[in-house]
């Protein structure tokens, strides 16, 4: 620690010598951070939740989305007659405008259908203004996805499913306008709806709610800073130095092309939570060494020297313990730990240089009085102006805070016993519970539940069905071998009688069939022959070369009715099904699909969760280790820390929370926040033992003097939070619920049990130090006597 506090010594003399460069770099990182910050992508597709490396995603990516895949936006109207042929004219009149907006695949509407078939009746291929012959065309041609009934009636906007987010999102505006354009009746509802819509409102809603978040985490700090961090100058000024931080996060995500997420978004509050912690820290001590006499010059060099190394090494834990966020396979949950990673740094840096270097010349200046009104006045006692330069305190008795946090820590040590037999109890009790939090993952329930897009979509999937689908990539050498598509029918036939969830099937089989009179040719060359007559459009629905055929199964709402894991429980059945009906010798097939993909997610929370925790404690523990080298320094702020974690288990058991993507971090959270309270405490508190405090009056010293700077770091910590509470994602709400109470925790843990762990430990130790220096030292005497008597005899 020596050689540490010697860097930053130095450090504080460069900083307290270059304030005006300082600056000037300060404001060109900050345009160059608002350029990078222009490069951020939204982020809410599949991608978000599986991760790309991971064969069951690279097999929906490379044999199914890039060969086969499509999204749909989707037109519903809804009437009292949507079989009208003004309405239907409306449709052709969408249709054609539709059909001309680039990148749109293929549109399938209810006025093609019609006509085509007035075509083939009358040579006349427009919409037939006599009723009747509409009725017929209808019940003899009209798919049912179409016209639903005589009140909703539907087009389909067929795009490429790896098409860019910012392609969907232009074909969608130009479907929008198009639709307008089409002049339906007033008192026809209609609706424009599906995935990639649902998708692109979600990235503007998560827009939206990102500034909001960070407005409302904004006015929380300015309370709590106003209101506890009072017996400083300048008390709002963390604040700003913090968020120069968070624009330097801002910008390096830019850069390093990390996307905006559900999840990575709540990374910001939380980051001004956490980051505002260093720019206390420093803002504190200044203050402190202002109040003894120091001058400015000495005051930051002295506050850089001792409590630089002290936030460095908070800042370390604190990023080992994000690290393992980093095991998660849930690729939004790695780029919060990389945002969570890249803050801290960016705010530490901030708090350090910018925020140091402004103290300094508001210290400065207020001391002519410049910004007397801005804070507290200086005054000196006419020998020198800088050597006994002091704030003029208000009140030299301890204030209740200080009283509190003394009494508390007073109350602890002399009761180590009860303390920690309590809450170790607790902790066994809640590390057992944990495990029977239930996992929430019906991913829709993560958005806001009255978002336009979300009712729609919800709406559409109520009157026209589901059409979620397990999607069966089928290998094989020939795609027209005749017994390969009797075994496709044969098991599609399998599986829609025998299974409740699968409703139906679709496959080139049914164009095969519906081109030869309901059977399948004998032979090769009578399919290839009708492979020939399907169009461009069908045979790429379902044929990729000679080799691939993919097979959809219907399973209609059932990722809402069963969830992933009933979901996960019906891929595995079909499985079982493709074991004894195998397909002929020499096909392989691979289940896969959107909704598939979600399965892994599941994994992910299970078993991935206690992985991060565990992990997380072994990383700080042995970063501890190696930077003190002292068991004593490793073990203790560890140990508190997971007796939090054990707590943190029990509330969210028997408060009814359920676990999340998000919520699955907490352990690793927890580890990252609350060692830098210990870390932050046990610093102070050697500091005032190598000064030769006894460890009680060391403990109790320590709770006074940083004892108030950590409250004011986990205030501020937990208002950051509760900016999450205000999130209209119910994800992220959640997560700032538990994440509030955890803080809380990790707070009282801080003031109630490691202080009774650390006094206690740290005395048995100088016990056990004593009792062996005393034995060498009787035993070495024993000898000297010994040698004496025999010299005598």
């Amino acid at each position: 620690m020596f050689i540490i506090k010697n860097i930053f010594e130095k450090l504080g003399v460069f900083i307290e010598d270059n304030t005006v460069p300082i600056i000037l770099i300060a404001l060109l990182l900050i345009i160059i951070s608002f350029q990078g910050a222009q490069l951020i992508g939204m982020a809410s597709g599949t991608d978000t939740f599986v991760d790309k490396n991971s064969k069951l995603y690279q097999d929906y990516d490379h044999l199914y989305l890039n060969l086969f895949g499509t999204e749909s936006i989707v037109m519903m109207v809804e009437g009292s007659d949507v079989t009208d042929p003004e309405i239907l004219k409306a449709f052709d009149r969408a249709y054609t405008s539709i059909s001309n907006i680039p990148s749109v695949v293929d549109v399938t509407s209810p006025s093609t259908v019609i006509k085509q078939a007035n075509y083939q009746m009358t040579g006349r291929s427009k919409i037939p203004d006599d009723a009747a012959t509409i009725d017929a065309i209808i019940d003899s041609s009209m798919p049912s996805s179409l016209i639903t009934d005589d009140t909703h009636a539907t087009m389909y906007v067929v795009v490429e499913g790896t098409a860019s987010d910012s392609t969907k999102e232009e074909i969608l505006r130009e479907v929008e306008i198009s639709v307008r354009q089409a002049n339906f009746p007033a008192d026809y509802n209609v609706i424009v709806t599906g995935d990639p819509a649902f998708s692109i409102a979600m990235n503007e809603e998560m827009n939206t709610s990102m500034g909001l978040l960070l407005l409302l985490s904004v006015l929380l700090m300015v309370v709590v800073l106003y209101l506890v961090f009072k017996h400083v100058r300048w008390r709002l000024l963390p604040l700003p130095i913090v968020l120069v931080g968070i624009i330097f996060t801002f910008g390096a995500m830019g850069f390093l092309d990390i996307p905006m997420s559900m999840v990575s978004m709540s990374a910001f509050p939380v980051l001004i939570g956490l980051g505002i912690d260093y720019a206390i820290q420093f803002h504190n001590r200044i203050e402190e060494e202002l109040a003894r006499g120091e001058s400015e010059e000495e005051a930051i060099i002295d506050t850089v020297k001792h409590t630089g190394p002290a936030v460095l090494i908070a800042l370390i834990i604190t990023a080992l313990g994000f690290f393992s966020l980093f095991t998660s396979t849930v690729p939004m949950i790695q780029d919060f730990g990389k945002l969570l990673m890249i803050g801290i740094i960016m705010c530490f840096i901030s708090s350090l240089f910018l925020g140091v270097t402004i103290l300094y010349g508001f210290d400065k200046l207020s001391r002519y009085n410049i910004l007397g009104k801005l804070g507290l006045k200086r005054k000196n006692d006419g020998s020198n102006a800088h050597s006994s330069a002091t704030i003029d305190p208000e009140d030299h008795d301890p204030d209740f805070l200080e009283k509190a946090l003394k009494g508390i820590a007073t109350f602890s040590m002399k009761n180590p016993v009860i303390i920690l037999a309590v809450a170790g109890s607790l902790c066994l009790g809640g590390l057992y519970v944990d495990t029977m939090v239930p996992i929430q993952t019906d991913t829709e329930t993560f958005v806001p539940q009255d978002m336009p897009a979300l009712l729609e979509l919800q709406h559409m999937g109520e009157i026209l069905g589901g059409d979620d689908q397990l999607n069966l990539i089928i290998k094989t050498d020939d795609n027209t071998d005749p017994d390969l598509l009797e075994w496709i029918d044969d098991f599609s036939e399998h599986e829609v009688e025998g299974r409740s969830h699968i409703d139906g099937s679709s496959s080139i089989v049914d164009l095969v069939k519906e081109a030869n009179s309901g059977t399948i040719p004998d032979s090769s060359a009578e399919v290839a022959a009708i492979y020939e007559q399907l169009s461009d459009s069908q045979k790429e629905t379902y044929l990729e070369g000679n080799n691939i055929i993919l097979l959809n199964l219907n399973i209609g709402n059932a990722m809402s009715e069963l969830g992933l894991e009933g979901i996960e429980a019906l891929g595995d059945v079909v499985e079982e099904d493709l074991v004894w009906m195998a397909p002929p010798p020499g096909n392989s097939v691979t289940i896969t699909g959107h909704s598939m993909v979600f399965v892994a997610v599941i994994s992910a929370l299970t078993s991935g969760r206690s992985l991060m925790t565990l992990l997380g404690i072994v990383l700080v523990f042995c970063g501890l280790l190696v930077i003190y080298r002292d068991f004593l320094k490793a073990f203790t702020p560890v140990i508190t820390m997971i007796i939090v974690v054990g707590w943190s288990g029990g509330l969210m058991y028997y408060t009814g929370m359920e676990y999340t993507p998000m919520t699955a971090t907490l352990g690793a959270l927890i580890l990252g926040v609350g060692s830098e309270y210990a870390i932050l405490m046990m610093e102070r508190y050697f500091e005032e033992r190598d000064k030769g405090a006894d460890p009680e009056l060391a403990m109790q010293e320590a709770s006074v003097k940083i004892g108030k700077a950590i409250v004011t770091s986990g205030l501020t910590t937990v208002f950051g939070f509760s900016a999450l509470i205000a999130s209209p994602f119910s994800i992220t709400s959640n997560f700032g619920v538990i994440t509030v109470m955890d803080v809380v925790l990790a707070l009282l843990a801080t003031f109630v049990i490691f202080p009774p762990v650390i006094v206690t430990l740290d005395k048995y130790r100088e016990k056990r130090k004593h009792y062996i220096a005393t034995h060498k030292k009787n035993g070495s005497k024993g000898v000297l006597n010994n040698i004496q008597e025999a010299s005598t005899q």
